[in-house]
């Protein structure tokens, strides 16, 4: 563990990131207190998944992350689908006249497979890798600015104040930190409505079985079909099915305060109409009461640099992405292991030094965490049949697919992370001159 570093560190926001974030630092001797607007440490949504390249990072973060992570794992069921990230299908075959077994248009692979997360019960484990008092819950950040002493002071809603001698913002895709740095005015303070919204659904795995088959239940597919997909995979070590089923619409969504509505299962039926039986018997299996997911992202509007002084943002809150790739959360885990591989080179030893980091932290990640953003975009319209130049053609969506994922998950983490500690060589020469 670390010695010599004489500051300390605020992270804002106490998810998936944030905490990754944490473990991380601690685990490298690095002071750190974590700033949570919520009673305690949550997560909202359902699944999520992890690439070979999160994977990797997860290990380097920490072999905690990579422990809690298998504990709650739960991969394709059949031993022959290990390696099978998605089946892909067409859901809007109008020959398949009832539910049941479909043949694949095209498989794609990796070396770790699907592996269904629940966000919650990842949450819940990782936990467990740091000390209680290391969170301060109840904490909404409302502006930061530099005291007298030098250090950054937090003003917080409640009207306490904390301070620290760097913020990292891991709030999300509504980032507070992110429109400290830029003001409420500038684009990127505000993410985008992509026109797209998703029904979610959890449904005990017997129904599906009985609804499907046993292949297309118990391994994960996407159905594709024009101006719509869903996704299903397995999660709760095979026990429920995780529906996911995303629908493009023009119309803006209502309520940009809340990225969720209650809608009906009747809602999700009709937008899928004229799919084939698969796909609305997956549907038909859904609580009558949904809940609609607004798809948001900073693709529109991409944040200008990652750093501003001693204020950085990383995951969500930097480069918000769509989840139609797979890989948001991956990256997040990706910007954890940078950051916490330049705090802990021993040349970052007081607070003029983290400057220094955080710029090399934006040149190693911005690049690569954008575009994401913008790939994300191309391979959901890839899905449902509407990307300029692909259209329907399955072999030219596969290629699309197999591509944009190589670049993802054949990712190399020990370079990025010696990339990172050139960048931080620069940026340290420059701030001494």
């Amino acid at each position: 563990m670390a010695t010599n570093k004489n500051f300390e560190i605020a992270i804002v926001g106490g998810g998936i990131t944030g905490l990754t974030l944490a473990i991380a630092l601690y685990h490298r001797g690095i002071n750190i207190k974590i700033y949570e607007q919520a009673p305690k440490f949550g997560e909202i949504g359902a699944g999520i998944s992890f690439g070979p390249n999160a994977v990797a990072a997860m290990k380097k973060c920490h072999t905690g992350i990579y422990d809690s992570f298998e504990k709650v794992c739960t991969r394709n069921s059949w031993p022959s689908k290990s390696k099978v990230w998605f089946d892909y299908l067409n859901g809007y075959d109008k020959s398949l006249k009832q539910a049941g077994h479909q043949k694949a248009e095209f498989t794609i692979t990796n070396s770790v497979g699907q592996n269904g997360v629940h966000r919650a019960h990842f949450l819940d484990e990782m936990v467990k890798l740091v000390p209680e008092d290391i969170a301060r819950f109840g904490k909404r950040l409302r502006s930061i600015n530099e005291g007298s002493g030098g250090k950054l002071v937090m003003h917080f809603e409640d009207g306490s104040e904390a301070q620290a001698d760097a913020v990292i913002g891991s709030d999300g895709i509504k980032s507070t930190v992110r429109k400290v740095m830029f003001g409420v005015d500038h684009p990127c303070a505000h993410p985008s409505y992509t026109h797209k919204y998703a029904y979610r659904g959890l449904v005990p795995m017997e129904q599906a079985v009985e609804a499907i088959g046993e292949e297309r239940a118990k391994n994960s597919c996407m159905h594709m079909g024009p101006g719509g997909h869903v996704l299903t995979f397995p999660v709760n070590h095979g026990q429920i099915l995780n529906i996911v089923a995303f629908h493009t619409n023009k119309d803006d969504w209502p309520d940009y305060q809340r990225l969720t509505r209650p809608v009906k299962r009747e809602d999700a039926l009709s937008d899928f109409s004229g799919y084939g039986p698969n796909v609305i018997q997956l549907l038909k299996l859904t609580k009558p009461d949904l809940d609609c997911w607004a798809i948001f992202d900073l693709g529109d509007n991409p944040v200008p640099r990652f750093n501003k002084g001693r204020v950085v943002i990383v995951g969500d809150a930097a480069h918000a992405t769509s989840p139609h790739h797979g890989a948001g959360a991956g990256f997040c885990i990706e910007d954890s292991l940078v950051m916490a591989t330049l705090l802990q080179d021993e040349r970052v030893k007081s607070p003029k030094d983290l400057e220094a980091a955080f710029t090399a932290f934006d040149a190693n990640r911005r690049e690569r965490s954008q575009w994401l953003v913008q790939s994300s975009r191309f391979i959901s319209d890839c899905y449902e049949w509407q990307a300029p130049g692909v259209g329907d053609d399955f072999k030219k969506i596969e290629h699309e697919i197999n591509t944009r994922n190589g670049i993802i998950t054949e990712f190399d983490i020990e370079k990025m992370c010696s990339d990172a500690t050139e960048e931080l060589t620069k940026t340290l020469r420059q701030s001494n001159l």
